[in-house]
């Protein structure tokens, strides 16, 4: 199995930043799409941002400017630093990794997700 794991959730203020990182580890043979999603209080999943292997960051409007996506391929590791935070974006943050195991086999894995907590 390919596991996910988010980290850097936690508690800032409103105007502050946060990097949060998706560490991918098992057998893997590409990562073709990374994505992160959130969950607010009482909203639905939303997609943040979708990035294709080797093409753009796609944002969406209520993050672009601020939320900014990179990534480490030697460690499997996708980045997403938020700056500018609001009290809005409150939400458990979740990493999508989508690809090919070696002989491949799709994998499509998700984090247990990372909360952060923007106070006004």
């Amino acid at each position: 199995q390919v596991q996910v794991v988010e980290s850097g959730g936690g508690l800032v203020q409103a105007g502050g930043s946060r990097r949060l990182s998706c560490a991918a580890s098992g057998t893997i043979g590409s990562i073709d799409t990374m994505a992160w999603y959130r969950q607010g209080p009482g909203k639905q999943r939303e997609l943040v941002t979708t990035t294709p292997s080797g093409g753009s960051t796609n944002y969406a409007d209520s993050v672009k400017g601020r939320f900014f996506v990179s990534r480490d391929n030697a460690k499997n590791t996708v980045y997403l630093q938020m700056n500018s935070l609001k009290p809005e974006d409150t939400a458990v943050y979740y990493c999508n990794l989508m690809g090919k195991r070696p002989w491949g086999a799709l994998f499509n894995s998700w984090g247990q997700g990372t909360q952060v907590t923007v106070s006004s």
